[in-house]
């Protein structure tokens, strides 16, 4: 059938079950908004208050529902706007397509009115980018663009359009099984696509190498990053964790990677991790990690990381092996099919007296916070009380600081994709904009944005978002009226002097929710944190909590910069 480039873009979105799309019209893509507009019984299109908000929805999307999220914007500035959040989900292996206009292929390069070289901007924050220039070519691309954001590691992948090739007509050929389509390999090149490869499995010699130190070890410790969630492997992790009788410890990116209500769960490791994970990590004989890249703030001091044991790494990117640490035996693919294998092989291991010592340092080192104010409000109890009047049951996104740290240490997330955040880029500012990509994934779970008072003036434009659709979100502001985490660093590191870091800003935030039209409801004192919560949580429409917190609660454990992952501080002034 005939179609135009825009009508073309639709068909592709559809033959790849999208449903949802986020973004914001401009003149570059003023066909794709028309088709947008023919084809709006099948795709349900969110316009967000910024393109930054757009991106950030289509990753929580993703996120969220393990599909892959898609967002739009115009050329120029629309398309710059998108930068951080592409970024954000390639730091953390997102599955996103990011559809860009551009001026007309006669103004290309001409320094054309609201022209910008997108592709050379993104190449280094994508798996792959397109410029689309002949129409012919834009279906294969499309398809393409969502293959490569799907295989392997997962990540984002930006396809950018010129307005006349969405208003170019060519013939489009319906694609009925995407998933197994061939592509011509010559046409490949001359689109410069790059051909698909498939996973290599891991050698076995490697796999019989890690049978052998998994049946050898008396102290084994599983440690799980993102990609487990990718791999879709938490119900082999789990069996893996009996069979080897092991304790497991998830870094921020897996927490519900695990059910962290299970014995055998330690909390996190690393700069923020439990001491019960620290001495886990001091004491194994064996460090298993699966789906992790093993980045700075879980290793800390490099060179005192877990050299007292073999590490057995399962990852499908091999650029990861030996990239920031060194380790004894490198399982390349992906992280279920590896686990399944080792499931099968490895007999039933018994562990007693090592799972008691785990017992032990979970019961002598509790996570607990206290406050100077006999009546005031702390995260944990605000996220404890969460957690009760939700039945674990939520989603959390958060933006990014001690707000953050506090959600992953207090909730109890007993399963996948429960737990939203920007732990690669560590982005101020992304966790609305994910809260609306998760709702609108997830209409039938509650979905709360945990914000800290310096990530919500970043975003607070989205609530209008939230508003026009009556996405009934909650967002959730522990308020301390500080940048707190760069504060504690201050603490620390800089005598106490706390440069920039005083907020103290003039908002009224139940004024501002009201402005937006949402209902707002205050948190000043602790009697006040379930029934509040509780009537929050119980409204059909988007809700704000502003809740007030000491501005010197600090997030601890703390494993200072250049210390060892095994000895965090577990107090500070």
């Amino acid at each position: 059938m005939l179609l135009t480039g825009a009508q073309i873009i639709m068909e592709c979105l559809l033959e790849q079950q999208v449903d949802t799309v986020f973004g914001y019209p401009g003149g570059a893509v003023l066909n794709i908004y028309d088709a947008l507009y023919e084809y709006s019984d099948q795709i349900n299109h969110i316009c967000t208050a910024h393109e930054q908000g757009a991106a950030h929805a289509a990753d929580g999307y993703a996120r969220s529902s393990g599909k892959t999220g898609v967002c739009i914007a115009t050329s120029g500035p629309g398309a710059t706007n998108l930068v951080t959040g592409i970024a954000t989900a390639y730091m953390d292996s997102v599955p996103m397509v990011a559809i860009t206009g551009n001026v007309n292929l006669n103004l290309l390069g001409l320094d054309s009115f609201q022209e910008v070289d997108i592709t050379g901007i993104t190449m280094p924050i994508t798996k792959h980018n397109f410029l689309v220039k002949k129409v012919e070519y834009l279906a294969d691309t499309l398809r393409h663009a969502f293959r490569i954001a799907n295989e392997g590691r997962k990540g984002p992948v930006l396809v950018d359009i010129p307005k006349d090739i969405t208003a170019q007509k060519c013939e489009f050929t319906p694609v009925k099984d995407v998933v197994h389509q061939k592509f011509d390999e010559a046409a490949e090149h001359a689109m410069h696509l790059p051909v698909a490869k498939p996973a290599e499995a891991p050698k076995e010699c490697r796999l019989k190498k890690a049978l052998e130190l998994l049946q050898n070890s008396k102290r084994p410790f599983l440690y799980t990053g993102g990609g487990l969630l990718a791999a879709e492997a938490s119900s082999e992790l789990a069996e893996l964790a009996e069979k080897l009788d092991a304790p497991v410890s998830s870094s921020l990116m897996c927490q519900g990677g695990f059910d962290q209500s299970s014995p055998r769960y330690l909390g996190m490791l690393g700069m923020h991790g439990t001491m019960s994970s620290a001495q886990a990590l001091k004491n194994c004989d064996l460090f298993v990690a699966v789906g992790t890249r093993f980045s700075d703030r879980v290793i800390c001091n490099s060179g005192l990381f877990a050299k007292h044991c073999p590490i057995i790494q399962v990852d499908i990117d091999p650029a990861e092996f030996d990239k920031n640490i060194g380790v004894n035996v490198k399982l390349c693919g992906d992280a279920k099919e590896i686990l399944t294998i080792l499931n099968a092989r490895l007999p039933q291991q018994s562990h007693p007296e090592w799972m008691a010592e785990i017992s032990s340092w979970k019961k002598e080192y509790p996570l607990r916070q206290v406050t100077k104010n006999e009546n005031g409000v702390t995260p944990q109890m605000v996220l404890e009380a969460l957690h009760d009047l939700t039945g674990r049951e939520s989603i959390l996104t958060t933006e990014v600081g001690q707000h953050q740290m506090w959600a992953a240490q207090f909730y109890e997330f007993q399963r996948p994709r429960q737990f939203i955040t920007s732990g690669g880029l560590g982005t101020m500012g992304f966790g609305l904009g994910a809260a609306l990509g998760a709702q609108m994934a997830n209409p039938d779970r509650k979905v709360i944005n945990i914000a800290g008072d310096g990530s919500f003036h970043m975003n607070c434009n989205e609530l209008s978002t939230a508003v026009k659709y009556n996405i009934p979100i909650v967002e959730l502001i522990l308020d301390n009226t500080v940048l707190g985490m760069v504060r504690q660093w201050q603490k620390l590191f800089y005598d106490h002097r706390f440069s920039q870091t005083t907020l103290d800003k003039a908002t009224n935030y139940e004024k501002l929710a009201e402005a937006f039209g949402l209902k707002a409801y205050t948190i000043a004192k602790k009697e006040e944190i379930a029934p509040v919560l509780k009537e929050a949580l119980s409204q059909k429409g988007p809700v704000l909590v502003h809740c007030y917190i000491d501005k010197d609660i600090n997030v601890l454990p703390m494993v200072p910069a250049g210390a060892s992952a095994e000895e965090p501080i577990l107090e500070m002034e």
